[in-house]
């Protein structure tokens, strides 16, 4: 059920989430599906729509830092620095968390918690009007192609979900994620915030590449090998081999916007080749190319350099087998 954002959506949507329902709504990354975090029946409500295993925690949204900071257990002077820098905006800080402040099932059974305060009007008109801090993953099935449409999201989750259409999102791929429980401070996941935008605030060590099996409590979503993945077989080629050994009417292919692709080519997706452009599209464009009926998707390789990383990161994992 698409809604689009008017104050009467915004009123049902606040009154959904108090009640405990699940409603999806814009960030400036991706949208999410949100549940009020110290319910457990709300939040274990959002495991069950996304196909979520247990194990893999949920970012908590506050509307400002205070409110964030309330659910957190000794917050470090860094995670502050960080905040007042970044926030409102696209980065998670994980700290320990306040026992009882949300619900254990939002912090996959562990005792960190995962924060953010976005930036987007309808994320921030939502938790505004809520008061509540609100759980809230990518509004998809789990390990799928994140959504950055309202239209995205009903794809996935079918058209019960109550979703707040606030247009296309901005960034186009999740939160920046960093570890304050230790120091340095530990860069989880890799996002449009960079390693040396961080390091300028807090010293931060980069892990955002690291693979985690599932199994036990993950320190941070979009660990495992594979996420943001198309339903659509996906490979990794470099552009001297894009076109090798493939039926190239069957396969569609994303290309970096200077490459061209052999006349027999019948779906081509093309992204700018520079880093925040191509992020801004990239999941839009997977998800286009998963609905065309094609036996595999080949994606270009784009740059290996630090602007390029968050990129790097979300290919390599939607390309996993």
């Amino acid at each position: 059920m698409i809604r689009p954002y008017d104050e009467r959506t915004l009123g049902e949507a606040i009154d959904a989430l108090r009640r405990g329902e699940l409603v999806a709504f814009p960030t400036e990354t991706v949208y999410g599906l949100g549940a009020r975090a110290d319910d457990a029946r709300a939040v274990a409500h959002i495991y069950a729509a996304k196909g979520r295993p247990p194990e893999n925690p949920s970012i908590v949204h506050a509307a400002d830092a205070e409110l964030a900071f309330a659910l957190a257990l000794g917050v470090p002077d860094s995670a502050r620095a960080l905040a007042a820098h970044f926030w409102p905006g696209p980065l998670t800080l994980v700290v320990r968390a306040r026992r009882g402040a949300v619900s254990s099932l939002a912090l996959a059974g562990g005792e960190t918690i995962a924060l953010r305060v976005p930036s987007h009007p309808v994320a921030l008109a939502i938790l505004r009007g809520c008061g509540l801090p609100i759980a809230a993953p990518s509004a998809n099935r789990s390990t799928g192609i994140s959504p950055t449409t309202a239209a995205h999201v009903e794809s996935s989750l079918g058209s019960e979900v109550f979703v707040v259409d606030g247009g296309e999102t901005g960034f186009g791929i999740e939160s920046t994620i960093v570890d304050l429980t230790v120091s340095p401070t530990v860069l989880l996941r890799r996002g449009s915030i960079s390693l040396a935008a961080l390091s300028e605030v807090a010293a931060t060590v980069d892990l955002g590449g690291r693979v985690e099996p599932l199994g036990r409590s993950l320190r941070a979503p979009g660990s495992t090998a594979r996420h943001y993945a198309p339903r659509t077989p996906t490979s990794l080629r470099t552009r001297d081999g894009l076109f090798a050994e493939i039926d190239l009417e069957s396969a569609g292919f994303l290309l970096l916007a200077s490459t061209e692709a052999p006349p027999s080519v019948r779906t081509v997706e093309k992204l700018p080749i520079e880093p925040v452009g191509y992020a801004h599209g990239l999941y839009a464009a997977l998800h286009r190319l998963d609905a065309a009926s094609l036996a595999r998707i080949v994606v270009e390789e784009v740059p290996d350099t630090p602007a390029w990383a968050a990129v790097r990161d979300r290919l390599v994992r939607a390309s996993s087998t």
